[in-house]
């Protein structure tokens, strides 16, 4: 399936990290032994199905995210290109510097670095299969919609995913609803709207409760406790 393929993985890792309220990009922080963009960098490197690995970053950081990886060994080629004024322009500058060859991409969150190799050659392969998909996982809370903070709905709980990365699209086909959503001053914030905003449709891969996205600092401590489970270490968590 992958051999006559041109696979990118499209590493988006422009974020201000506001929210995580470090000086810092929250890149550049560590979890266990590295760094949060080396560990997420890392595990698309070892699914070994990527021709190349796109890594989107602030302009002001390059150098600092280049530097993790002059010392690594990698079997996969590493570009690197800066992030736009919004997440979706972020994408498209990674997509733009994708190969001409290219064929199909991964978009990934930078800021999950807890992905592992097995969900991303699944989503890769269910991408190709079906031109577009995503991994997610079910909801396991009831949610409710609300106005003016009152209670006006509760979607069934059976229909609910929550959505994560890679999202991986035929190449063509997200660059052409890409361009249409510019055109129309549409911005969003997932990448899979972009292709349902053509009336495109996505496929669901299941993937791992664990692949949690970095966004406050008590998502660093969850994500330490998740990486130290999954390496067997010793952890007292009564």
């Amino acid at each position: 399936m992958f051999e006559n393929k041109f696979i990118s993985a499209v590493i988006v890792a422009a974020g201000s990290s506001t929210r995580m309220k470090s000086k810092t990009s929250k890149q550049l922080l560590r979890i266990g032994s590295k760094t949060v963009l080396e560990t997420t960098v890392g595990e698309f490197e070892e699914a070994g199905i990527f021709d190349e690995i796109i890594i989107v970053c602030p302009k002001d950081e390059t150098e600092a995210f280049k530097s993790l990886f002059k010392e690594k060994i990698m079997n996969t080629p590493l570009k690197f290109t800066h992030g736009g004024e919004t997440r979706q322009r972020s994408v498209s500058r990674g997509v733009e510097t994708t190969d001409d060859e290219c064929s199909v991409i991964a978009i990934h969150d930078g800021a999950r670095p807890l992905v592992k190799k097995e969900n991303i050659i699944s989503a890769v392969k269910d991408g190709i299969t079906f031109g577009a998909a995503t991994l997610a996982v079910p909801v396991k809370d009831t949610i409710k919609t609300a106005e003016n903070g009152t209670v006006s709905g509760t979607p069934p709980r059976e229909k609910l995913f929550i959505i994560q990365t890679p999202q991986v699209f035929d190449k063509k086909t997200y660059l052409s609803a890409l361009r249409k959503a510019e055109t129309e001053n549409m911005d969003f914030t997932d990448d899979c709207q972009v292709i349902e905003s053509v009336g495109g449709t996505v496929h669901i891969t299941i993937g791992d409760y664990t692949n949690i996205k970095l966004t406050t600092p008590e998502d660093i401590a969850a994500a330490e406790t998740f990486l130290r489970l999954r390496n067997n270490e010793n952890l007292d968590i009564t």
